[in-house]
């Protein structure tokens, strides 16, 4: 995260950046997506990165860890928050009368250490109810 841009911003502009937790306190929606090719298009890459301000792995001290948000937070910034500024209210969350459109992971990602988070693997993809993705194992 700070590789990028603190050459090129300083140190007083780069300690603005992703200011996550800041906009959560404030009411704001946060809507999350891929910056792909910039980033990487893995989400659970990126809401490891949200929770934990720290690349999957990684050893360097945590970036601006008072903008860590919780693993709801940033799933709800992925997923409803996403829908919300797109105008898509058939989608982003599980309900009756919504898209099904949803993945299923090889565990609970609520239920382990935010340390994990990224090492979470997709088993289905859903969209519109229908299954157009299937681990091999799945």
């Amino acid at each position: 995260m700070d590789d990028l841009t603190i050459p090129f911003l300083g140190a007083g502009r780069a300690a603005r950046q992703y200011p996550f937790a800041d906009l959560v306190r404030s009411g704001a929606v946060l809507a999350a997506g891929s910056d792909w090719p910039v980033s990487s298009p893995d989400p659970l890459a990126a809401l490891h990165n949200a929770v934990n301000r720290q690349e999957p792995g990684s050893t360097r001290p945590v970036f601006l860890p008072e903008q860590r948000i919780t693993l709801h937070a940033a799933l709800t910034a992925y997923t409803a928050g996403s829908a919300y500024v797109n105008h898509l209210d058939d989608t982003g969350v599980i309900a009756p009368g919504r898209l099904a459109d949803l993945a299923v992971l090889d565990r609970d990602i609520f239920a382990r250490p935010v340390e994990e988070i990224a090492h979470a693997r997709v088993q289905q993809t859903f969209v519109g109810g229908q299954r157009v993705h299937a681990a091999a194992d799945a």
